[in-house]
């Protein structure tokens, strides 16, 4: 499959929309507004535009990335990380393998830009696939009850996580 992987655009705003709605609609861990998520976070302070990545195969969006900042705050310590939310792939081009293309192109960026790790709540089986591994083994907490092996943490670099620990906060958007 003939897959471009590009920055997205305002013009691609309402194509992504359409295109998250898809992938989570028959998604049952899902609360099916990721949408309107990533409206929200591409207003905020949390928005990075160089992490907001889509797929295109003939000129078709296919799939959407959109990594965006947040904080691992231990008493006094801040440190910065990114959350990966939501990775998005069209039904009918899952599973071929389009999110780790998306996923592997999103890291790449995101250490260019001089971020060392991402932290996600996703799915047990498919993350680790790419390096992801329990945020706890890091001393990394998510601030909701969810199952902690679905709370994941990645080192983009060496030792990116080396000393850091504590409690992810998340960018106001993701309560709203």
């Amino acid at each position: 499959m003939e897959l471009t992987i590009r920055k997205e655009e305002s013009k691609d705003f309402e194509t992504v929309f359409n295109l998250i709605e898809k992938a989570f609609e028959s998604e049952q861990m899902s609360d099916h507004k990721e949408q309107f998520l990533v409206q929200r976070l591409r207003k905020s302070d949390a928005f990075i535009p160089e992490l907001s990545l889509i797929a295109e195969n003939e000129n078709k969006t296919v799939g959407h990335i959109l990594l965006t900042k947040l904080k691992i705050k231990n008493g006094q310590n801040e440190f910065d990380s990114l959350a990966l939310a939501p990775v998005s792939v069209l039904p009918e081009y899952q599973g071929n393998g389009i999110g780790g293309m998306l996923i592997k192109e999103a890291h790449k960026k995101a250490k260019e830009l001089g971020y060392q790790s991402v932290i996600l709540l996703g799915h047990e089986k498919y993350y680790p696939k790419f390096g992801y591994k329990r945020a706890d083994q890091f001393g990394i907490e998510l601030p909701f009850e969810v199952p902690k092996e679905n709370c994941m943490a990645i080192e983009l670099v060496e030792n990116g996580l080396n000393g850091i620990s504590g409690m992810v906060e998340y960018p106001k958007e993701f309560y709203e």
